[in-house]
């Protein structure tokens, strides 16, 4: 009995230190994000926020891995659920209707019936649902991969793969040697479909790019040439492209074909996603991944915003010790409507919203975890947006946190305070 006793006395006393040792621990963490703009206080959730200079709206994410949608407000309370019906391709979007545009992955009996390889960025069925999740229209190919647009006719252009001849696949220069992906080099290709689901207007990549011009990053392996992330399609029809493999981006001209205008390449880009135009002045708003990053010892992510005219980087931001910001693949960003810009950080989870002058003003930690191909389970997000309550879909729309009580309990607010 007396060895049962000392037993629990040394126990509490081992609590009661280590409790000791956790509130030092905590107190040293907080006393060390004091004076950053971050300054987390939890794990997961919003570990910030500043509502003086934060752009109050509600922010869409579709963790990777899982088949979730989720509508968030700056508290980081869920106020809207879609449930895919398959596991998340790369993102979902709203459409101005408040319809829900997203590509979920093709089932692997659709995939060895198209033949498809699997690659990453994979996708392979788009689909549009309404509010309460009902099935508006839906597209499915296999060979999908990464990003799409819902143009102002009603089409929707896609990204894909395909494999380049045979004879095309020796002239493509730089990758690792002998790292084909089953004797074939995938490359990209445009779609425009209509609601229909025909294909009226198409682009593939060796028919218009030179392989001498467009050498993979040496790093890389031989399995995919441009490895596209990006389809932008701009208001005169033409696409904006990110090539990451190639350390580029790039205006494909819509009527003809032709690369009309490239920026980029070895030592300047570095496995780059996501460019867009941004007003007012339609500069160009890049992610810069920052893997295999030239003329560096160490990879870090930045923002750029980019003059296409003169080329000329007019806004960066990066974290003041740049290994602090920095995501290898996917990720995003938006400039918000007050001048600030919501970043996503995919393999961090991480979702937050800087200043022009770089300063942290709202940060969300993704809860939320899938296991992804190789890497397991993780908590990654491809792409996240912001939405203003004056967002046109969202009118005579409930966004409502006790709609999702018992969802908030394990992933809202509180859950992590």
């Amino acid at each position: 009995m007396r060895a049962k006793k000392n037993l629990i006395i040394v126990l509490l006393t081992l609590g009661l230190l280590g409790g000791l040792i956790f509130s030092s621990i905590t107190q040293l963490t907080t006393a060390a994000y004091a004076d950053t703009n971050a300054a987390p206080t939890k794990q997961f959730g919003v570990t910030y926020w500043d509502p003086a200079r934060a752009f109050s709206g509600y922010t869409l994410y579709s963790p990777l891995g899982c088949d979730d949608v989720w509508l968030i407000d700056m508290q980081g309370r869920i106020v809207q659920h879609w449930k895919m019906s398959a596991k998340s391709g790369p993102y979902g979007k709203l459409l101005p209707n408040g319809n829900l545009l997203y590509q979920c992955l093709a089932s692997e009996e659709q995939k060895k019936a198209a033949d498809a390889p699997t690659l990453s960025g994979q996708g392979g069925v788009i689909r549009e649902v309404d509010w309460n999740n009902n099935l508006v229209w839906e597209y499915v190919d296999p060979f999908m991969h990464h990003d799409f647009c819902r143009l102002k006719n009603g089409n929707t252009m896609v990204l894909k793969y395909y494999a380049v001849p045979s004879e095309f696949m020796d002239k493509i220069e730089g990758g690792i040697p002998e790292t084909e992906h089953d004797n074939k080099i995938w490359a990209d290709q445009f779609d425009e479909v209509t609601p229909e689901g025909k294909v009226v207007w198409s682009w593939k990549s060796h028919e218009h790019m030179d392989p001498k011009e467009w050498p993979i990053c040496p790093l890389d392996t031989r399995a995919e040439w441009n490895h596209g992330n990006t389809c932008y399609v701009m208001d005169n029809g033409d696409i904006l492209t990110s090539f990451r493999n190639l350390h580029k981006i790039c205006i494909i001209d819509k009527k003809t074909g032709d690369i009309k205008w490239e920026y980029g390449g070895l030592g300047v880009l570095a496995h780059q996603h996501d460019p867009h135009p941004v007003p007012p002045n339609g500069n160009f708003l890049i992610f810069d991944n920052g893997q295999h990053r030239a003329l560096n010892e160490v990879n870090y992510s930045r923002l750029i915003e980019l003059n296409p005219k003169n080329k000329e980087i007019e806004w960066e931001y990066r974290a003041p010790v740049n290994m602090d910001f920095f995501s290898a693949a996917c990720s995003n960003a938006q400039r918000l409507p007050n001048g600030n810009t919501l970043i996503c950080e995919t393999m961090k989870g991480r979702i937050f919203e800087v200043t022009p002058k770089g300063e942290i003003v709202w940060e969300f930690i993704n809860p939320h975890f899938g296991v992804v191909g190789p890497f397991g389970s993780v908590n990654w997000v491809f792409r996240a947006y912001r939405y203003g309550p004056d967002f046109e879909g969202f009118k005579g729309k409930t966004l409502d946190p006790e709609k999702f009580q018992y969802w908030n309990v394990l992933y809202g607010t509180d859950a992590f305070n």
